[in-house]
């Protein structure tokens, strides 16, 4: 019997604003000018007490106001595609993204780490054994010449309940290198989604 289930978030990065309601490697998908707009819900900086906005950004020079980020991820016979939409970015430049084990929190770290499938137990994981994008959901993207890019990952294998809690976008693409293997720099911003 074929099961098949859909989990979707979207966010809108624009800091200063209030929150309102509403196995296989990545394989980042070509820029497309001219495509629909990415719809979310506005963001905000991190609350300072409290409860945090569900989308949270924390270098606003890296991802500007008003930039917009949509996750969707969908199971189907025990793999898992993940898809990350991003819009009004910096032009032409190269980002990071993961899907964490914790919400978005008031500091970058709160997300918590990587989410992988076969944890490492050593944190933090830089073992290529268990940080590569198999074992984890990297979603690396490049922007065009309009802040656009979309990013794609599928991977044999389906998150464990309400061990997957975000998505994260870092400051450069994932290295594989041993040692380093997982890190992307700084992270910039952070969408919580549930999976």
């Amino acid at each position: 019997m074929r099961t098949t289930a859909t989990f979707a978030g979207t966010v809108l990065l624009a800091a200063g604003l209030a929150a309102c309601s509403s196995g296989g490697a990545a394989s980042p998908a070509p820029a497309s000018t001219g495509s629909a707009p990415v719809t979310g819900v506005a963001l905000a900086e991190p609350a300072a007490t409290g409860e945090q906005p569900k989308g949270i950004t924390y270098d606003t020079k890296r991802v500007p106001a008003g930039a917009q980020v949509a996750t969707d991820a969908k199971t189907d016979g025990g793999r898992t595609t993940v898809t990350l939409t991003v819009t009004g970015l910096l032009p032409n430049t190269k980002y990071g993204s993961h899907v964490h084990t914790k919400p978005c929190g008031a500091k970058p770290a709160d997300s918590g780490p990587h989410y992988q499938n076969k944890k490492d137990p050593v944190t933090p994981s830089v073992d290529p054994n268990y940080a590569n994008a198999d074992n984890e959901i990297w979603l690396d993207f490049t922007t065009d010449d309009k802040g656009w890019a979309t990013s794609s990952a599928t991977v044999g294998w389906e998150f464990r309940k309400g061990e997957a809690n975000s998505v994260v976008v870092h400051a450069s693409h994932t290295s594989t290198e041993h040692g380093k293997a997982g890190t992307a720099g700084d992270r910039l911003a952070c969408l919580t989604h549930a999976f």
